[in-house]
């Protein structure tokens, strides 16, 4: 078993016009669980570490972009673990920014590869280490059931019962685990995805593959913003209204556009009056370093 202590508590929130339709939201505190293995990141990795040293396994072996809070978390794991880490990155050879230089600093290697080869991960992973038995594939953004698995984890910790929870959605493996956990609970509690991404219909197929019995999760597809690590202006101004008013950090590729999201259904009173609404922080705030400019330039600073 992985030894990691952690602390995730859900926390009340307050923001303007919630009270005065009398909605209360609580945020769970994942992106508090670890500076750099937070959120959904560390809960996606858990099971996968776990199966990885039961088979002997030293070498963990993962996919992602210049950007992916997936490689971050998992160069710190094997730093934490004492495993060796290689991430493939989709991205033109040399090209390096503040996460790539803390991946390499908790000792990953990064092997560049183009957009056609990075299409068949494993196809990857043969190539380069196929006479390794060390080696544990890991996919992108810890997607598949293991990663699920970890993600149901969440609503056995819960300490307040839900009449929605939210989170944000790039491959479906969180909402898959969240929704999954909440039937099997028995639980009335609606589970929700907010894509953060274009054209994220295929999401439900993602969580039948997983979990093929499950209710169909309830999906808003219309806050992408343009698309994967897209942004507009009024989101970023929504982010710093938050974000100044909370004092919880959010950034504009995953909770940015969820709590945006939480925030324009209930000023369109998609809820009813009382509802209690949870809202899964799921960490990776080291994904602001790519956009900051991005930010300060759309809001005219």
């Amino acid at each position: 078993m992985i030894s990691f202590n952690f602390y995730s508590p859900e926390q009340k929130i307050s923001f303007p016009d919630w009270e005065k339709k009398t909605i209360y939201v609580s945020i769970k505190r994942d992106d508090m669980i670890h500076p750099f293995i937070s959120g959904n990141k560390w809960r996606k990795l858990k099971f996968n570490l776990e199966r990885a040293l039961a088979e002997n396994k030293n070498h963990l072996v993962t996919f992602g972009g210049a950007w992916s809070n997936h490689i971050l978390a998992t160069a710190c794991a094997g730093a934490t673990f004492s495993l060796k880490t290689t991430a493939f990155l989709r991205s033109d050879p040399g090209i390096n920014n503040p996460l790539i230089a803390m991946c390499r600093l908790f000792g990953m290697e990064i092997i560049y590869t183009d957009r056609t080869e990075y299409k068949n991960k494993q196809a990857l992973f043969d190539k380069h280490f196929s006479n390794n038995s060390n080696a544990y594939f890991i996919d992108e953004g810890g997607h598949g059931p293991l990663g699920s698995k970890g993600c149901e984890e969440i609503i056995a910790s819960l300490q307040e019962s839900y009449d929605h929870i939210f989170c944000a959605c790039g491959t479906g493996t969180t909402l898959a685990g969240l929704q999954h956990a909440v039937a099997a609970s028995g639980l009335q509690t609606v589970v929700h995805g907010v894509p953060v991404l274009k054209g994220a219909d295929f999401i439900h197929d993602e969580v039948h593959k997983i979990y093929p019995s499950d209710p169909v999760a309830t999906l808003h597809t219309g806050y992408h913003f343009g698309g994967y690590a897209k942004t507009k202006p009024e989101l970023l101004r929504f982010i710093e209204k938050f974000v100044s008013h909370t004092g919880i950090m959010i950034e504009p590729t995953y909770t940015g556009k969820l709590f945006f999201a939480v925030n324009d259904l209930i000023s369109q009173d998609y809820f009813k009056p009382n509802a209690r609404i949870l809202v899964i922080h799921t960490g990776g705030l080291t994904g602001f370093l790519g956009m900051y400019e991005r930010f300060n330039l759309d809001l005219g600073q």
